[in-house]
């Protein structure tokens, strides 16, 4: 038997518990990946928090949880040639990554590079692809001024260096416990609420160029105020709303493998820090605790 994360009603963290399910078995073109380490997003809570926003994903009850894994190749299908036992690998399984023993398509896994621990890797396949998706999607260049709103959550602090990597001024909207840790990364760091806007244009008297929304429509209000073009604007956190707008609202989809890959590289060779913070599975309500604060540096992890 295996261990598995698992709702069967709506709600908040309360309704995640840990049962028991079979090992499945592996098909045709599948890979079975003994899972390590599970990352978690917002979407996560989400789903499990709304029958509608379950709807939209196709998710029944009782449902497994997750998206985010790494871990090791466990048994390979027929006419697999591109994994063997003991390969390290990471990638996602929407609903199912939080066990541990996940089936997928071979050519849906990525090698995790030298030097990267399974923890980090198993926050990549969210994270990552909608970090580099929008840096690339919103033509991010040498000399922009960015404006990076949750700027040291998972999704933010990812996009924050990637700009900066690109010669970017880059300003982040955190909570004040995060400021000097976005110094240290070369962002310069505002805090939220009422005066936001004047706290920008203290720090960017140049003006901004892009601004990359994670948090909210507050962000997307100032980005008007200072007069940043709508073309130039991003949102993953108000969706309807920036489209009603006329921003845009590129994500995950628009994500490329081969970019993911290059991410996962300079994070092993430790030019992009993540900071993780891991909790056994047994510990999943307080995981999705912590993550519903909103203050999270970087990305929450389950142990298996």
């Amino acid at each position: 038997m295996a261990r598995r994360v698992q709702f069967s009603e709506f709600g908040g963290p309360e309704v995640f518990e840990v049962v028991e399910q079979e090992i499945p078995k592996v098909g045709e073109g599948q890979v079975r990946v003994r899972v390590l380490a599970a990352g978690l997003n917002p979407v996560d809570w989400k789903i499990a928090g709304d029958a509608q926003n379950a709807s939209r994903f196709g998710v029944t009850l009782p449902s497994g949880n997750g998206n985010d894994f790494a871990g090791y190749v466990d048994r390979v299908g027929d006419g697999v040639t591109e994994w063997t036992a003991g390969d390290l690998v990471y990638g996602g399984a929407r609903m199912f990554a939080q066990a541990d023993y996940v089936l997928v398509d071979a050519d849906t896994l990525n090698s995790v590079p030298d030097g990267m621990s399974i923890e980090l890797a198993a926050c990549l396949d969210i994270a990552g692809r909608t970090a580099t998706a929008l840096v690339r999607m919103m033509s991010v260049a040498d000399g922009d001024t960015v404006l990076v709103s949750a700027a040291a959550g998972g999704v933010g602090l990812l996009v924050a260096q990637l700009c900066r990597l690109r010669g970017a001024t880059v300003i982040g909207t955190a909570s004040e416990g995060n400021h000097d840790f976005l110094r240290e990364l070369g962002v310069t760091p505002v805090t939220y609420g009422d005066g936001l806007i004047d706290r920008i244009r203290d720090a960017a008297p140049q003006g901004v160029d892009v601004v990359l929304d994670h948090a909210g429509r507050e962000t997307l209000d100032v980005a008007e105020q200072l007069g940043v073009p709508a073309d130039r604007i991003n949102t993953i956190a108000a969706k309807p709303y920036g489209a009603e707008r006329g921003f845009g609202t590129y994500g995950r989809a628009e994500s490329l493998t081969s970019e993911l890959r290059m991410l996962a590289e300079r994070i092993a060779e430790g030019a992009i820090v993540l900071p993780i913070t891991r909790y056994p599975i047994e510990r999943v309500r307080d995981a999705y605790e912590e993550l519903l604060t909103g203050h999270v540096r970087g990305k929450v992890v389950l142990t298996l």
